[in-house]
C-alpha cells in the first residue's frame, strides 16, 4: 500500500492537532482511558487458570463485578504479558453461557438437569464413601498393611495455587488414594 506524500501530510498535521489540542499522545491517551476504567476498583492478584505456567494476572472489581483483568508485570513468571489464553480470561466471568449451577445427568438418560449445590455436594460424598468402601484395601496379599483405596484416582488442576494443592493432597492421601496425578507433569 503506497501512501502519497498529500496523504502523509494530512495525516501527521491531524495528528500534531489532536496531539495540540489534547496535549496527550496515542499511547497517554490510551494510558489515561485505562486509569478512568479501573478508577476504584478494588485490585487482587491471582494466578492464571489455564496451563501450569502460573502467570500473575491482576483483577479489577467493582461492586462484585469483575470489570478488567490484565497480566501482573510485578509477577516473576509472565512480567506483565500473557498468552492469548490468559488474555481471555476475562471472558470466564463474562459469558452469557456459563453455567453457574451444578448440572446432572442420571444414568442413562440423555439430558442435563440443573441441580441445588446441597444435593450435588451431598451425592459426591455419597459416591466417595461408597467406592472407597468398596475398593479399600486393609493388607496386601503378604499380610502387609498398606491402607490404600485402589477404587478412586486423583488429577489435580494448574488452577490451584500451591496451598490448595496442599490442602487436596493431605485429603486425598487421608482417604488412602495411590493414584494422584497432576496436570503439570502430564
Amino acid at each position: 500500500m503506497g501512501i502519497t506524500r498529500r496523504d502523509f501530510l494530512k495525516y501527521s498535521g491531524g495528528a500534531a492537532v489532536a496531539t495540540t489540542v489534547t496535549g496527550l499522545t496515542p499511547k497517554e491517551s490510551q494510558a489515561r482511558e485505562r486509569i478512568n476504567r479501573i478508577k476504584g476498583a478494588k485490585v487482587t492478584t491471582t494466578i492464571c487458570p489455564y496451563c501450569a505456567v502460573g502467570c500473575g494476572m491482576i483483577v479489577h472489581t467493582l461492586n462484585g463485578k469483575v470489570i478488567n483483568i490484565e497480566g501482573d508485570p510485578d509477577h516473576p513468571i509472565n512480567r506483565g504479558s500473557l498468552c492469548s489464553k490468559g488474555a481471555s480470561v476475562y471472558q470466564v466471568a463474562h459469558n452469557p453461557t456459563r453455567v453457574k449451577k451444578p448440572m446432572y445427568r442420571a444414568p442413562g438418560a440423555s439430558n442435563w438437569k440443573e441441580v441445588e449445590w446441597d444435593w450435588a455436594l451431598d451425592e459426591i460424598a455419597k459416591r466417595i464413601k461408597k467406592s472407597r468402601d468398596e475398593t479399600f484395601t486393609e493388607k496386601n496379599a503378604k499380610g502387609q498393611v498398606v491402607n490404600r483405596c485402589n477404587g478412586i484416582a486423583s488429577v489435580g488442576s494448574a488452577a490451584l495455587d500451591n496451598e490448595e494443592c496442599y490442602l487436596l493432597q493431605k485429603w486425598l492421601r487421608s482417604l488412602g488414594l495411590v493414584y494422584i496425578e497432576h496436570q503439570a507433569r502430564i
